[in-house]
């Protein structure tokens, strides 16, 4: 990547990077360590799938290493309207709404693989690593 800007990851691009993905991780090299963030839900997802002790200190050494994006305000007020537009007509779940908003609010792209999870949120830019 050219400029330096963080690129907001959802919970699927980094357990692809856990199963050492050749094109995930080589994507996240061409962002930057220095420039991937990721949400709290997704770091709290990432620890609850810990399969023991030896993993999960693994995973939370791994979250420290990242920008950690927490909800504030501003979030929490996206996160609202993105369920009260989407849950229904959509069935957003409460993960991605809050990651979806986590990236509305910061003004950062959203990496994600599960593009049909979020396409339809007016304001929601997705990262497009061909570019």
């Amino acid at each position: 990547m050219e400029e330096s800007r963080l690129i907001l990851c959802d919970t699927d691009v980094i357990i692809e990077l856990y199963k050492n993905s050749t094109e995930i991780i080589e994507v996240l090299k061409q962002i930057g360590q220095s420039n991937i963030a990721i949400s709290t839900i997704t770091a709290g997802e990432l620890l609850y799938g810990a399969l023991n002790k030896k993993e999960l200190s693994r995973i939370k050494q791994d979250i420290n290493n990242l920008t950690l994006i927490a909800p504030d305000a501003k979030t929490s007020e996206i996160f609202l309207d993105l369920m009260t537009n989407y849950s229904l007509s959509h069935k957003l779940s409460l993960p991605d709404g809050l990651i979806a908003a986590s990236a509305i609010a910061n003004g950062l792209e959203l990496y994600t693989l599960n593009k049909k999870d979020y396409r339809f949120i007016k304001g929601l830019v997705i990262f497009n690593p061909e570019k």
